[in-house]
């Protein structure tokens, strides 16, 4: 099967569309890539690419199409605006163009904000009459407004007027919470179109033992008790949440290691210097590869989420890679996250922004022996294998895209 990825982000970017594409690619499907210029999440062009040079690039035979846009820059809120419409005007009036001498079965989008991201999309999939499939990560304008980017009500009402358009222009939605269900449909999506697929995480996540000389040991505490955090920092982690915990715990010998970067990360550190909160290492982003020997260092991961009914709604995909790793985990966040650490027996839940309960939880794993802390990490990895096992969701991707594709032939 022919498929083209539309997806603003990508490879060397690290998200999770690069591995579908290559789980794509393994099933024996000819896949290509529409893609904006990589900037995540510094906000600048990463070295040897310009708007106008490297148009074309390959990543493990997987060849992609890359049309020029406005880096992020600060992420600022205009600056993500123009980041946004930047890659949706040119994906529609270059990607036809530099894709003309292509046919595809499929079009499938990968739905991280920006929504927008399926334009072009939509406009391929008629140009080459294509099936249309659409990856909803976030939803659109319920995020805007949850972590504050768009305020004005008249604006969350026109970008909610472009989703419903985007919707009824796509032949499968597939949601990666089944807690979006009901918002997408609320939002024009066609109930009998909407299907839950969740995230997984890429192979490399798994559970390992790092060497005693392996260089990630000198940069974890390597006494006390560990609780790691790894993500992007922005404002729907809740990341004040973390550091009102680590306050309460201040006196105790307990570290709270944060990985990651993001719109908040200054302000993370400024807290961090200001409040004189030792106990909290704030190390910036790391090689994905790199992420499993981190995490093998830690006795608890972290998740938060900001107080919102939106991301009461979502899975955070970090959650897949914790579980993968067979890690406790100890979250603060409400709905269908808080479902997945609580059914899998992975660890302790408490509801976002409750930050008193939040420390009390580490203070609690803290105290657990070795072997109890053992079988929650047993336990989180045997949910994500029932659960959120890749070969068994590519595999279904892979029958649902031949079997729309069939349908639209007809």
């Amino acid at each position: 099967m022919r498929i083209l990825i539309v997806s603003q982000y990508f490879w060397p970017e690290n998200f999770r569309i690069n591995d579908l594409a290559l789980a794509l690619k393994e099933e024996g499907n000819n896949v290509t890539v529409l893609a904006g210029m990589p900037n995540y999440p510094l906000g600048k062009v990463y070295k040897g690419y310009r708007w106008w040079n490297k148009r074309r690039d390959m990543m493990q035979g997987i060849p992609i199409v890359r049309v020029p846009l406005f880096a992020r820059r600060q992420s600022k809120s205009w600056h993500l605006l123009i980041n946004y419409l930047s890659f949706a005007l040119s994906g529609c009036f270059f990607g036809p163009w530099l894709l003309r001498k292509q046919n595809f079965d499929v079009v499938f989008t990968y739905g991280v904000s920006p929504v927008t991201v399926a334009i072009p999309a939509i406009l391929i999939s008629r140009v080459k009459n294509a099936s249309m499939l659409f990856w909803v990560q976030d939803l659109w304008p319920e995020a805007l407004s949850a972590t504050g980017e768009i305020k004005s009500k008249k604006l969350l009402s026109i970008v909610g007027y472009v989703v419903k358009k985007i919707y009824h222009s796509c032949d499968l939605i597939l949601v990666q919470s089944e807690g979006f269900f009901k918002p997408a449909v609320k939002v024009g999506a066609e109930s009998q179109k909407v299907i839950y697929f969740p995230n997984w995480a890429e192979t490399l996540y798994q559970p390992i033992v790092l060497k005693s000389s392996a260089k990630e040991r000198t940069e974890v505490p390597c006494t006390g008790f560990v609780v790691m955090f790894a993500g992007n920092l922005g404002e729907g982690q809740s990341l004040d949440t973390i550091l009102k915990a680590a306050k309460i715990l201040k006196g105790r010998d307990i570290h709270w290691v944060i990985f990651g970067d993001g719109r908040r990360r200054n302000w993370l550190d400024d807290e961090v210097e200001s409040n004189q909160l030792h106990n909290v290492h704030v190390l910036g982003s790391r090689p994905m590869e790199t992420m499993p020997g981190y995490f093998s260092l830690a006795d608890a991961m972290l998740v938060t989420l900001k107080d919102d009914p939106v991301m009461a709604t979502t899975i955070p995909g970090k959650i897949q890679t914790y579980l993968a790793c067979g890690r406790p985990i100890i979250g603060a966040l409400n709905g269908s996250g808080a479902d997945v650490i609580s059914e899998s027996g992975a660890g302790y839940s408490v509801p976002s922004e409750d930050y008193e309960g939040l420390a009390s939880s580490v203070l609690k794993m803290s105290k657990v022996s070795d072997a109890d802390r053992q079988k929650m990490g047993e336990c989180a990895l045997s949910y994500y294998k029932d659960n959120f096992d890749r070969d068994v969701l590519v595999n279904q991707l892979n029958d649902w895209m031949h079997q729309i594709s069939s349908i639209e032939k007809r």
